[in-house]
């Protein structure tokens, strides 16, 4: 009876003394194909160049391997992993509470952030709470709903129509701009931004300010007027009383 113990299993590719052919399809540093050469003949070649001798295609007949630094090829691989991954976009739902009859200033701060989510590319579920008899004027939400749609229209557009859940009234907004198309726009914006800082603290940092300059110029005006003053002024008698 065949029993699994556990342990991973390795996805990395066979690599050297590792690969276990009598023969390989060989591709040279530069992507060149060499041919089918035994399996010595390709680790000689690998050795000869400083290089590693990499499977890429096992499952090839012969399989296929190329000279290459393993080294180097992880490296870049997981950077450009890496940097998939931050370009990566990841749809996020926020979700946004108001009552029916909401104060104006509340109204404001809360159309503020949703204008902030759908900046950002996000959706945003937008519940109206009824408490009481507020559920017997379902009006007030949807009236609601419709103008906070009508304020932000030019960031985002109704996804989902307003409809009763329950004591609540939900409605859906999506954004105009995609996730990745926001997401670009605020890593320039902060690039702006830290170059902008960057060149404000090197002027202040050359240019010498107005004040500085003032109080080397009264320094040097005391001094002159002093070293006048010295120069001008009689020269004392010694005193020769007892």
């Amino acid at each position: 009876m065949w029993c699994y113990r556990g342990g991973s299993i390795s996805t990395e590719p066979r690599i050297n003394d590792r690969i276990r052919v009598p023969e390989v399809r060989l591709v040279g540093p530069s992507g060149e194909q060499v041919g089918i050469v035994p399996l010595a003949k390709a680790l000689e070649l690998a050795q000869e160049y400083d290089l590693d001798l990499v499977e890429v295609a096992a499952s090839a007949r012969p399989p296929v391997c190329k000279l290459m630094d393993y080294g180097k090829f992880k490296y870049e691989s997981a950077m450009k992993a890496r940097e998939a991954r931050k370009n990566q976009a990841h749809t996020v739902i926020k979700e946004m509470k108001l009552r029916p009859k909401i104060d104006p200033h509340d109204y404001d701060t809360k159309k503020g952030h949703v204008v902030r989510f759908l900046k950002q590319g996000d959706k945003v579920k937008i519940t109206i709470m009824f408490r009481g008899r507020e559920q017997s004027r379902p009006e007030l939400g949807y009236r609601l709903l419709q103008r906070l749609a009508s304020d932000v229209e030019d960031l985002g557009f109704i996804e989902s129509n307003p409809k009763q859940d329950g004591r609540n009234m939900i409605m859906v907004l999506g954004p105009h701009k995609k996730k990745t198309e926001a997401m670009a726009e605020a890593r320039e914006a902060q690039a702006a931004r830290k170059a902008e800082r960057q060149g404000v603290a090197l002027t202040d940092d050359e240019a010498p300010s107005e004040e500085t300059v003032e109080v080397e110029a009264t320094e040097v005006t005391e001094v002159e007027v002093t070293e006048a003053a010295a120069e001008e002024a009689p020269a004392q008698e010694p005193n020769t009383e007892a």
